[in-house]
């Protein structure tokens, strides 16, 4: 005896189009693909979905992925496009060391005037500078180019 459903999935006419012609076109990520194929297998605005396991093997996937699909079209409120879509990271994995005021104070610091007994700054000169500046972080050579390319300074 099947298992109740916990998650119903009720596709409105656009939605379905949407599904069908992400499954139709295939220019889309399989998993979108994978997705929209499960979705439009559990709808039951046309009748009664079959259950899990026979959307599992119709689509070529896994009982659990057939689920946590569903429980995600519920939990959304019925929005296909986050279901199927990726999810936007909020903020990136490591916060970036070289923000606005950093180049800003790099640039300057290259711009200025070089320690006594040089002629002009080099990458490896403004990277111990760098080092001994209070409110910049330690920054590589490599990075301080980058930096001042990026800057469109004429001292690289």
């Amino acid at each position: 005896m099947p298992r109740p459903k916990e998650f119903t999935v009720r596709l409105t006419a656009a939605d379905r189009a949407k599904l069908t012609k992400v499954v139709s076109s295939g220019i889309h990520p399989a998993r979108m693909i994978t997705r929209a194929r499960v979705l439009l297998a559990l709808d039951e605005s046309q009748g009664d979905a079959p259950d899990r396991r026979v959307v599992a093997e119709r689509v070529g996937k896994s009982e659990s992925i057939v689920y946590l699909v569903a429980k995600s079209f519920a939990t959304q409120g019925g929005g296909v496009e986050e279901v199927i879509g990726r999810k936007k990271r909020a903020t990136p994995p490591v916060e970036p060391m070289v923000t606005g005021d950093v180049e800003a104070r790099v640039i300057a610091l290259a711009c200025s005037q070089p320690p006594p007994g040089r002629q002009r700054w080099t990458l490896r000169l403004l990277e111990k500078h760098v080092l001994v500046t209070d409110g910049i972080p330690p920054l590589d050579h490599s990075t301080i180019g980058r930096v001042l390319k990026r800057g469109r300074s004429s001292l690289t």
